[in-house]
């Protein structure tokens, strides 16, 4: 009868079957603290890890764009929609182009963790309470780090792969950026250096170590460009003879053709090279329909009508569990919700600021009116 250690042994040797010269190979992989080999890749051992925590189930309850998704109709796109597409187009264009779907995978799932409520907006309305209290920017890709490395299971972290923690802080899908190429000498250091800079200012550039993470930085842009307009068009926002024509004759007026003409686009222009990127053509009219999106949908004032309501939430809400951190008010669901699972390293490590960070990025949209709710209504 064959051995465990047999059966361990020939999985192991097939784990890099199949991957490019410029792909990930699982071999290759680090932790920060060691452990032993398992039967699954060092990628898929992220992957799940991912998958099974607090973090990734609350994405079904966060904005991606439209406030009260669901409330309005259950077909637009929340946090953990628009998380599956990058997960899946990724994947596609990964496995043309030979690279390490597991690490594309678990990156894909991980990337978003960090979103506070009311996505974009909720991420400008903590950054600049953050602010406020000397505790620097709060950013969302930033943050989805902090959560695999230092608060999820219980303030312990996940102890995931350099890999996929880099590709997950260096996935900002906002930039414009025609050729994404990995740094292959970036190093630990480089991410902390990164982290202290984006403290301080409103943007400052890092490159993926890895061409999973320079596609999965890619994929985030094409996942939300033509998905966003669909759900703007179906709760009224725009009508699809909206879109600028010259945009719609080159990608497609709609979200499948959108995706087809980017996806084919990246993989004729990124096959065999150590960079994930588009023609010139293509590249020029994804920006013209990124800036259509931002001025008709995203600064939409129909889409805005309840933001200066949740920013004065978001303040009520981190006054009122700073206050209740300092005075041990052991009542407050600061403590019952979220302090209480965490270890002594966690609760020595942060200060009472980032504690009620943590716990206002954790919340799903649904969750936070309710704790609004509770603290404003008698």
């Amino acid at each position: 009868m064959i051995k465990v250690k047999d059966i361990e042994d020939i999985i192991k040797r097939n784990w890099d079957n199949g991957i490019s010269k410029y792909g990930a190979l699982a071999k290759d992989a680090k932790r920060k603290r060691y452990e032993r080999d398992h039967i699954r890749s060092p990628y898929q051992v992220d992957r799940d890890r991912i998958l099974y925590s607090g973090a990734f189930r609350r994405y079904a309850g966060k904005t991606q764009v439209i406030y009260f998704a669901q409330i309005i109709d259950e077909q637009i796109s929340n946090r953990i929609i628009h998380t599956q597409f990058v997960s899946q187009i990724s994947r596609t264009i990964g496995s043309i182009l030979g690279l390490n779907i597991d690490l594309i995978e678990a990156a894909a799932l991980g990337h978003d963790l960090g979103h506070p409520p009311f996505g974009h907006d909720g991420e400008r309305f903590l950054s600049k309470l953050c602010r406020e209290c000397g505790i620097g920017n709060f950013n969302h890709n930033i943050h989805s780090l902090n959560i695999v490395d230092n608060i999820a299971f219980r303030g312990k972290g996940m102890n995931l792969t350099f890999q996929v923690r880099d590709a997950i802080v260096s996935h900002n899908g906002e930039v414009n950026q025609k050729v994404c190429s990995p740094d292959r000498k970036k190093s630990e250091k480089d991410i902390e250096r990164y982290i202290e800079l984006m403290s301080e200012k409103p943007y400052a550039e890092t490159k993926p170590f890895t061409l999973e993470g320079a596609l999965i930085r890619q994929c985030d842009t094409i996942s939300y460009i033509g998905s966003d307009i669909e759900d703007a068009i179906r709760i009224g926002i725009i009508k699809r003879s909206d879109l600028p024509k010259n945009v719609t004759e080159y990608l497609g007026n709609n979200n499948s053709k959108i995706i087809d003409t980017l996806v084919r686009d990246i993989i004729r222009n990124s096959y065999g090279k150590d960079g994930i990127g588009y023609s010139d053509e293509t590249f020029e009219v994804l920006k013209e329909l990124k800036s259509f999106n931002y001025k008709e949908i995203y600064k939409s004032s129909f889409l805005k009508k309840s933001k200066k309501k949740i920013e004065l939430g978001f303040r009520i809400l981190f006054e009122t569990y700073l206050e209740d951190i300092e005075k041990e008010n052991r009542e407050s669901s600061i403590f019952g919700h979220f302090l209480d699972s965490k270890n002594e390293d966690y609760m020595k490590n942060n200060s009472n600021y980032e504690k009620v960070r943590d716990f206002i990025a954790s919340m799903t949209d649904r969750y936070f009116n309710s704790e609004l709710e509770n603290i404003v209504i008698p």
